[in-house]
């Protein structure tokens, strides 16, 4: 099999679904002793080392259980073909949640989720 998949360097994002983004703000906040770099209505977004931490506010009405652990992939649609080749399900197709970042994830035959992500190429 060709090896696809995870970029040149290690990156590691979670996201966690959640019903109150001003809430949960001010405890990841005080968690990670950080203020947030991306502060939307839409995501809050920390970065803690190479961690990338994001809180979303329409996780739970996209299928997010719980938080998502993120793989930075070089080809989105070639990674997410292998997986459900191998018996995983979609449960959010490939989107654009802006400025080219591609974004995706399943569930696995053991039941966890796995993310994708792609950044814009360039």
């Amino acid at each position: 099999m060709e090896k696809v998949g995870v970029l040149y360097e290690p990156r590691y994002r979670i996201i966690y679904p959640v019903k109150d983004i001003a809430r949960a703000k001010k405890l990841f906040s005080k968690l990670l002793e950080v203020e947030p770099y991306m502060d939307e209505p839409y995501y809050v977004g920390y970065k803690v080392g190479n961690q990338d931490i994001g809180l979303d506010p329409n996780g739970h009405n996209q299928g997010m259980t719980g938080p998502v652990s993120y793989y930075h992939i070089s080809d989105i649609n070639q990674t997410l073909q292998l997986l459900l080749e191998e018996g995983a399900k979609v449960l959010q197709d490939v989107k654009d949640v802006g400025g080219g970042k591609l974004i995706a994830f399943v569930i696995s035959t053991e039941s966890n989720i796995i993310g994708l992500i792609q950044l814009p190429k360039g």
